[in-house]
């Protein structure tokens, strides 16, 4: 009786530790749950500002070649000349060609004589014809088509002659638009070549109307619109705001930056501003009406998936989602959510 006793007490004791242990246990998991606090998802865009580089282009630029063999004759311009469209920029020299030019000048004028006697040959047999039996019809008719041939011989002559002309008039390089001549690889002369390519003999851009190049992300490019208008700062000004007004939108997607070309056409009457120039664009998103907003730290990031963590009747479960703008500790997020749906705030992926 003595041992059922003590034995009837030791079972009572290890009943009450193993008792305690799970009051424990459940006492952990419970505050373990407690120690992950929840907020209310947001619903809305997120405004954000999005600084990005672009470049300052030329509106127009050209490299100007020699379109004949020829010799410099004379430079009028210099590196840094403001030129107006139409203004003699080269003069070049190509005996050769002025020799091919009066070659088929003679050649035109000849042809020409020969189809005029011709022609007043075939109209004196045509005359004498109505004479029954003066003129054999073959005759007439050969001479006919020997009238049609020296006139389209002429005319081919003629081509010759006014094609040989239009050569002449590259010699004489003129200015295609306004703008500053800002490369200048010839001098008096220099033997150009017509085939040869690796280094024009002037380069001519327009500086007054300048072209600033951006590409921008896919996400945002779509809240984009021509006439929009777009601040940036150039690192040679720094401090210094200007304005441009969106003109052009490539409507192409590049594969490998995710972005799209934007131009902005940007005036420069002053000058101060120069093609190749570095920019800083500052843009806005008025983010996305349709999505919702969560802190950033509810956010996990795999390399398998984003989601973050929905708590809903005692239970945590991961929500799939695509994140866009974001400022400094809030992000907008898209997935299968719920206005009213709360979501872990300091989320991992240790959570359960």
């Amino acid at each position: 009786m003595k041992y059922f006793t003590i034995g009837f007490f030791i079972a009572i004791i290890f009943s009450s530790c193993s008792q305690e242990k799970k009051e424990s246990q459940r006492a952990e998991i419970k505050s373990s749950e407690m120690n992950y606090p929840a907020i209310l998802i947001e619903h809305g865009g997120l405004s954000t500002i999005l600084k990005l580089p672009a470049q300052l282009a030329a509106f127009e630029e050209v490299n100007i070649f020699p379109k004949v063999n020829a010799y410099v004759k004379s430079v009028e311009v210099e590196m840094g000349d403001k030129v107006s469209k139409g203004k003699i920029l080269l003069k070049l020299e190509a005996p050769e060609l002025e020799q091919a030019v009066l070659a088929s000048k003679e050649k035109y004028l000849r042809s020409r004589n020969e189809l005029q006697i011709n022609i007043e040959h075939y109209q004196r047999l045509l005359e004498a014809s109505k004479t029954e039996g003066a003129i054999s019809p073959y005759d007439l008719s050969t001479l006919k088509a020997k009238v049609q041939s020296d006139s389209m011989l002429s005319n081919a002559e003629k081509a010759n002659w006014d094609m040989q002309k239009s050569m002449m008039e590259y010699l004489n390089v003129s200015a295609p638009f306004d703008g500053v001549i800002t490369e200048r690889n010839v001098h008096p002369g220099a033997l150009v070549n017509a085939t040869t390519k690796d280094k024009p003999m002037l380069q001519l851009k327009q500086t007054a109307h300048l072209r600033l190049q951006v590409d921008v992300p896919e996400a945002l490019a779509a809240q984009m619109h021509k006439g929009d208008e777009i601040t940036f700062f150039t690192s040679a000004f720094p401090g210094r705001k200007n304005i441009g007004i969106i003109s052009r939108k490539s409507n192409d997607i590049n594969l490998l930056l995710r972005s799209e070309r934007i131009e902005i056409d940007v005036l420069n009457k002053d000058n101060s501003l120069s093609p190749g120039m570095y920019a800083d664009v500052v843009l806005e998103s008025k983010g996305n009406p349709t999505a919702y907003i969560v802190p950033k730290t509810s956010v996990v990031s795999s390399t398998e998936r984003k989601y973050v963590i929905v708590t809903k009747n005692g239970l945590r479960i991961k929500v799939d989602v695509i994140t866009r703008n974001e400022s400094l500790d809030k992000i907008e997020v898209f997935g299968l959510l719920n206005q009213g749906d709360s979501v872990i705030i300091h989320a991992t992926d240790e959570i359960k």
